[in-house]
Formats: C-alpha cells, sequence, structure tokens
C-alpha cells in the first residue's frame, strides 16, 4: 500500500469496476492520511469520481477492498459509510433547492445523539465559516449562486463532523472569486483536521491545496508524489494532463 504522512484514514486496495461491461477502474490504489489533503487528477473519464463513488459506498467494487480506519468498508451502503465520518459532495451538488439554506444544513443533523444544544453550536460554527449563508439563511437554495451552492453542499457535509470529506470538482463552472472561497474552505478543513480526497480539474488550484497527488489514467495510477516536488517540476503533469 502506497505510503502516507500520517496515519491511513482510507485506503483503496486495489480495486475494480465496472459499469456494465466497460472496466472503469482497474486495479486503484491510493491512502489518504488522517488530516491531509490528497489530490486525484486525470483527463475526463478516467475514474475519478468512480473512485469517490466507491470510497462513498455508492459503487461496490467488484474487486479489491476500501477500508476506513482500518475496517473493510467495501459493501457496506451509502448512508452506514457517511455515519462513520465520510462526508460526500457530488459534482452537481445535490441540494434541496426548495428548502431554505437552514433546512438544507439541518438535514446533516438528523442523527443519533444530537442534542438542540450541539446542533445549534453546529450550525453556527457553520455560518461563522461561511457568512455568506448565514447572509441568506433563510433563502432557498435553488435561489443561490453556484458558488454558494457548491458552499451550501460543503457545509451540509460539514454538519456530519466528518473525518473525511470527498469533494469532487468542488470549482466547477465557478467563477475566479468563487474559486478562491472554495480554496480557503479548504485550508479550512484542514485545519479543522478534516481530511479531503479532492477530484478536480483545476490543476493549479490542486497543486497548491494538497500535501500528496495521484493520477489517474484509464483506471490506473500512473503516477503518486508529493504536491510539492510536482510544483517545482510538472513534467509529469504535462505528460499525463496536457496543461
Amino acid at each position: 500500500m502506497t505510503s502516507v504522512t500520517a496515519a491511513p484514514l482510507i485506503e483503496v486496495d486495489e480495486i475494480h469496476t465496472y459499469y456494465g461491461k466497460s472496466h472503469i477502474l482497474d486495479g486503484v490504489s491510493l491512502a489518504v492520511g488522517s488530516g491531509e489533503v490528497v489530490g486525484l487528477l486525470g483527463r475526463n473519464g478516467v475514474g475519478k469520481s468512480t473512485t469517490l463513488k466507491a470510497v462513498a459506498g455508492l459503487v461496490h467494487p467488484s474487486r479489491g477492498e476500501v477500508r476506513f480506519d482500518g475496517r473493510p468498508i467495501t459493501r457496506l451502503p451509502a448512508h452506514r459509510v457517511a455515519r462513520l465520518g465520510i462526508g460526500y459532495v457530488p459534482e452537481d451538488r445535490r441540494i434541496f433547492p426548495l428548502l431554505t439554506v437552514t433546512e438544507n444544513l439541518r438535514t446533516g443533523l438528523d442523527r443519533r445523539g444530537m442534542t438542540a444544544a450541539r446542533k445549534k453550536e453546529l450550525l453556527e460554527k457553520v455560518y461563522a465559516y461561511f457568512p455568506v449563508l448565514a447572509e441568506r439563511r433563510g433563502q432557498a437554495g435553488g435561489t443561490l449562486s453556484g458558488g454558494e451552492q457548491q458552499m451550501l453542499a460543503i457545509a451540509r457535509a460539514m454538519m456530519l463532523e466528518p473525518k473525511i470529506i470527498l469533494l469532487d470538482e468542488p470549482t466547477e463552472g465557478l467563477m475566479p472569486r468563487m474559486v478562491s472561497q472554495i480554496r480557503e474552505i479548504i485550508d479550512v478543513l484542514h485545519r479543522e483536521h478534516v481530511a479531503v480526497l479532492l477530484v478536480e480539474q483545476n490543476v493549479p488550484l490542486t497543486l497548491d491545496a494538497s500535501q500528496r497527488i495521484y493520477i489517474l489514467e484509464k483506471g490506473v495510477v500512473r503516477h503518486h508524489a508529493p504536491a510539492a516536488a510536482l510544483r517545482v517540476d510538472d513534467a509529469v503533469i504535462h505528460q499525463y494532463l496536457g496543461v
């Protein structure tokens, strides 16, 4: 298994997935340490999103294993994976457009052991991190801008108090100002000791935000290196991504 800079939190070990007869992931292995930000790069259609879905329990590999904190979770349904402390923010965000911002956030609080005081504390904490959401707390989620909806999706995942958040293309389609805010949110998660597995087409942002990088090509991990090494020698980035 690939070494990590901290204790392994997520371990993906030689997983294979298929969509029909199409072999999407062909023995993918990677690891994310506790509190670590790890980037997953690759061209479109190489299996990045499928890798996140396999960790989140939305796709079940035909072979291989996914482990969380040393525990096999490969066959667990998605709702049980989430309860373990794995937050997932999909590419299409999937907020509830007719619910208000606060109502969207409260969907992440409906779980056992949550007292009214604790729910209030978590809401206030998230609103402190996302002032724009605090300003729009009574507004329907579907009326928010794309960037605000992305913030809401990340904030909702944070309400679960996860140990790791899987972020799928968080800056896609956003204006530069919003991109920089998403970058700051990743830093917030890192400071909160929440690990992040980041799938992102914005290569400079991924290299800047991550400690380590995996590069996928045709469902296979072709390269793994510290982000710092790729920032000073980007020949591999040019080779596999053409940027």
